[in-house]
């Protein structure tokens, strides 16, 4: 049934994206029309990875979710950046992170709780993820921060250029980490990858591929138009930019997560839902965002990775909490309910702010 509605509003919503733009409809309309078809989108690219995870297994399948989930993130960012709405950007960014670890993360617990008393996954992977997340977000996002203090602003960019630079450099060892030279070694006992196996895939590779090709092309022409509406989006609802972006663009640019995370967990998959949820943020935190501050070069005004002081507490502590949680390998419904407690307070906050 939620498959024909997303098919609906995907038929329905590209063709009045195009229309829409074509005629100049009012923002606040298009704004809903380009949200709206841009989530049916995610479903389709959510699906197809799916059918992907089913043949390479639980961490190939969890890094394409995060990642095609995270192009969509990265298309938004990338023509918000070429419009000069850096504080849009460095909000998006710090609304994947806590939409990932709190909200994402949250509801997969929540709903995987619901239905079994307790989820195990791979320990070692939380652990890992654990190193992972303390270096992107507590240092590499902190510092910059500190030193920007005492810089001006081209050392400040310069600065940002290093780091992002060593980012991208680290997320590609943690990929050769865990995919080639370490793949296969650290499993868990309750790992039930097995069981995968026996499961017949949605769509076929070539289909799902074809599928994913299709839905982010279409994603990257309607999400070059939603960021056109975010001025007067922002001055009809009173919303600020730092809340458009925290919690707007992160939840549109992140539905593929969203979802998939939440099917795999209430699946009792938690090793997919763990790796799309935290995985996720790392590629967030690792490569989308030195990619973007490396890209903005092309445009007019660049961005260097500093954020505001209430994204970076959000952030840190979104991180430690966390890494609390999963440490142990294990969750129940009532974990998943305290990490949504604290992104409701975060989401709360960031609207007043």
């Amino acid at each position: 049934m939620t498959n024909k509605v997303f098919m609906i509003m995907t038929f329905v919503g590209v063709p009045l994206s195009v229309i829409g733009t074509m005629m100049h409809w009012s923002s606040i309309l298009l704004f809903l029309i380009y949200c709206l078809t841009i989530v049916a989108l995610a479903s389709y690219m959510g699906r197809a990875t799916e059918s992907l995870a089913i043949v390479t297994g639980p961490r190939v399948g969890g890094l394409l979710n995060a990642t095609f989930g995270n192009a969509v993130e990265l298309i938004i960012s990338i023509f918000a950046l070429k419009a000069g709405l850096h504080t849009v950007v460095l909000a998006s960014l710090t609304g994947s992170v806590l939409g990932n670890l709190l909200l994402v993360a949250g509801l997969s617990f929540f709903m995987g709780g619901i239905k079994y008393k307790r989820q195990h996954f791979n320990v070692y992977d939380a652990r890992h993820n654990s190193g992972l997340l303390m270096f992107a977000i507590i240092v590499a996002f902190v510092i910059p921060e500190v030193f920007s203090m005492e810089m001006e602003a081209g050392e400040t960019l310069s600065l940002s250029v290093g780091i992002s630079i060593i980012l991208i450099a680290l997320y590609v060892a943690a990929l050769l980490f865990k995919l080639v030279t370490h793949r296969g070694v650290y499993q868990s006992t309750h790992e039930n990858g097995a069981g995968h196996h026996d499961e017949e895939p949605e769509w076929g590779k070539g289909k799902s591929l074809l599928i994913l090709a299709a839905a982010t092309i279409a994603v990257a022409y309607v999400a070059e138009n939603l960021v056109h509406t975010f001025h007067t989006v922002g001055e009809t609802f009173g919303w600020t930019e730092l809340f458009i972006g925290v919690i707007i663009v992160a939840i549109v640019g992140n539905a593929a997560e969203h979802a998939s995370a939440i099917i795999m967990a209430y699946k009792n998959k938690m090793d997919i839902a763990v790796e799309i949820a935290i995985g996720s943020t790392l590629q967030i935190a690792m490569f989308v965002a030195p990619v973007l501050v490396l890209i903005s070069f092309l445009f007019e005004k660049q961005m260097s990775l500093v954020f505001t002081l209430p994204e970076l507490i959000a952030m840190v502590s979104s991180v430690l909490l966390t890494i609390i949680i999963s440490n142990d390998g294990e969750t129940n419904w009532f974990e998943g309910l305290t990490m949504l407690a604290a992104y409701v307070i975060m989401g709360i906050g960031f609207y007043l702010l």
